[in-house]
């Protein structure tokens, strides 16, 4: 047990210094360490309550100046695509679960590695960036990955470097609060999970705030 608490804690402080210096990524990086030795719904749980934690924190430390009209249809498309994930979230075999997130890392680092070198995305407007926050919702729901998508897409945009912050930023709040109620509302949050929120929060409370220092 103590091994799994001291990976909890190095999973933390690594993806809340991720966070705080890019304002997303908490889930993947702390996913990193938590998929193989926590089982899904228990790392789902602490991915989403560290991520909203380190949201909240860049909420009042770090704001940004967004447009609800750019925002409102990633949101739109989000709140459609957390339910889908959560439904998804018990049925995932531990094996399988892995070799997913496996998967998705492999794809997603160099994708985001070349996005900026490949052409700007200007077609699709708001249908697409619902799409694509439909996306972002589904995978919050599985294991609080609301920001990989948006991220990724804002990047293939064109998006200045404020701006992307902006939206995804909100984004993952407000998707990452929903996916909390959702979690707590359908029994996902058990006792065994409360003390680990308790070794993930001040775990990443000072690498979080650092990381918003170096950005």
């Amino acid at each position: 047990m103590d091994s799994v608490l001291l990976i909890v804690a190095i999973g933390a402080a690594v993806a809340g210094f991720v966070q705080g210096l890019s304002g997303f990524a908490f889930g993947m990086v702390a996913m990193s360490f938590w998929a193989w030795s926590l089982e899904p719904r228990i790392a789902a749980t602490l991915v989403v309550f560290g991520s909203l934690l380190g949201q909240t924190l860049a909420a009042f430390r770090m704001r940004r100046a967004f447009h609800w009209a750019q925002l409102l249809p990633f949101v739109v498309g989000g709140l459609c695509g957390i339910p889908i994930g959560v439904w998804l979230l018990p049925m995932l075999n531990m094996l399988w679960f892995k070799f997913g997130f496996g998967l998705f890392l492999v794809l997603w680092c160099p994708a985001m590695l070349a996005a900026r070198h490949l052409p700007r995305i200007t077609v699709g407007g708001r249908f697409l960036d619902g799409v694509v926050g439909l996306g972002g919702g589904v995978l919050g729901g599985i294991g609080g990955f609301t920001s990989t998508l948006p991220t990724l897409w804002c990047t293939l945009r064109g998006y200045p470097k404020d701006t992307q912050r902006a939206v995804i930023q909100n984004f993952n709040f407000s998707m990452l609060f929903v996916t909390m109620c959702t979690y707590l509302a359908t029994g996902m949050v058990t006792r065994d999970v409360l003390p680990l929120f308790a070794v993930v929060a001040p775990a990443m409370l000072v690498p979080t705030l650092l990381g918003m220092r170096v950005y």
